[in-house]
Formats: structure tokens, sequence, C-alpha cells
């Protein structure tokens, strides 16, 4: 299996992740471009643990609607759990290619960390833009790897660790063609940035502290790496961190989509 399985154990290290100030920085961002208004039904696509849900329903209040959406039974459950004291928030099972809504019938939808996962990425804008209403908006969020600048000692190994963490990915370098994408679809793009998650010193509430967990943990057995390569590399990097030289950067994209 080349993909990232979200069973149990894999969403609740999401769901930790995501509790880190970087991603939630990173949601403030997003939604002060996305800019829900009470009253507004708003689609989150591939809800994950539900934080996001969360706050969009705050946004728009309980005149407004908020559905999330997920293809992960152990995601969905952490969401519901999460989302339960909002009664305006619908948790759905699906995936971003056959979204079961109907036309549109949405003011807003957002997607972050989502289509890089997705195959068909043409399927799933034109599902995009049909429940989207006229001149409804969506704001999505994906990671190009090709930007992490992260100090390891041990290049050669490095390298290879970040090559087999690609794999978990169907569209590893989608950010490069999204827009593209996006105008294809019958969007127009009116705003693109960068959102920077960068450690210049590692502890437990960082970003990178808890993705190369994740990361280590994925990348045994492909492209002959081994569980004591993996921990050969976390090594690598906790070392630069007690030397005092650790940096992480990390881009994620970000472009805002009106239907025309």
């Amino acid at each position: 299996m080349a993909a990232l399985e979200f069973d149990e154990q894999a969403a609740r290290h999401v769901e930790r992740t995501y509790a880190t100030p970087d991603v939630v920085a990173q949601r403030a961002q997003v939604l002060a471009l996305l800019a829900p208004k009470p009253g507004e039904r708003v689609l989150d696509i591939g809800s994950g643990p539900g934080y996001l849900a969360v706050s969009l329903a705050d946004a728009v209040g309980p005149t407004g609607t908020v559905c999330g959406l997920d293809v992960s039974e152990a995601m969905n459950t952490i969401a519901r759990s999460r989302c339960a004291s909002r009664a305006w928030i619908h948790i759905d099972d699906g995936d971003a290619a056959n979204l079961p809504y109907p036309d549109a019938s949405f003011d807003a939808a957002v997607s972050t960390q989502v289509y890089e996962y997705v195959p068909d990425m043409p399927r799933a804008l034109a599902e995009l833009r049909r429940v989207l209403r006229p001149g409804g908006r969506a704001l999505i969020l994906d990671t190009d790897w090709d930007s992490a600048v992260w100090h390891a000692a041990d290049r050669e190994l490095h390298e290879r660790v970040i090559a087999a963490w690609e794999e978990h990915l169907v569209h590893p370098h989608l950010p490069s063609t999204l827009a593209g994408l996006l105008r294809r679809a019958g969007f127009t793009v009116p705003e693109e940035r960068v959102v920077v998650l960068f450690n210049p010193r590692l502890h437990s509430e960082t970003f990178s502290a808890n993705i190369m967990e994740l990361i280590a943990e994925f990348v045994v057995g492909r492209r002959g790496l081994t569980a004591k390569d993996a921990q050969a590399w976390l090594d690598d990097l906790r070392a630069r961190a007690d030397e005092g030289d650790y940096l992480f950067s990390l881009n994620r994209y970000v472009f805002l989509a009106t239907v025309t």
C-alpha cells in the first residue's frame, strides 16, 4: 500500500499534530482568508479530527451549517466527538471525488491537506464546483515537500527518507499545478499565498517534532529503508537540536478560488 492509512493510531497522531501552535496558526490564516460569515453553509472536505469544522461552526453560528466530510472512519469518530456540542455541524462519510451533496448547496468550501491524496483531481474539482453556489468560494491548502528545509547531518539518508515519505501522497507536488487545474475546472483564482511552518528549535509542541515520528514509522520497508535507518534519521535530527543547530521549514500553499 503506497498511501498513508488513517487508522485509529494515525488519526490520533494527526490530531496531536494539528493541535500544535504551528497548525493552530495555519488554521487562523485559513479562516481569515475564507472569511466565513454568520448563516453561511460551509463544506470542509477532509475534515479530519474536526478542529477546523469547530472554528467554521463558531464563525457561521447556529443559523449556518458546517458539513465535514472524510473517508476515514477513525477521523470521523474523533471529529464527531469534538463537534458534538454544535448541532449545526454534520460529519459525513465520503470522499472528495464523489461529494454526497446537492448542486449549489454551499456558500463556501475548504480543503486542507486533502487533494494531494486524491487520484482524479479534475473529477474532484468538478465536484467542488458543482456543490458551490454561483459566486461561491473555495480555499485549498496543500504541501509540496520539495519546499522542506530540514537540517540533517546525514544528507544521503535524509533524502532517502523524504523520498520514501512522499510515497504517502498521490500528488506530492500538487501546488505547482493546482492554480491551473482550478482554472480549467471553471474557477477564478484571485489569491495565492504561502503559509510557512518554521521551527528553529525542536520541542514536543512543534509541527516537525510530531511529523517526524509519523515519517519514521511510514518509511520503514520503502526504498530499502530499515527500522534502524529510520531510527538513525530521528537520532540525527534530535542531535541537531541537542547541539543547538536544529532547523525545519515547510511551505504550505493556499489558493482562494471562486465560482465564475
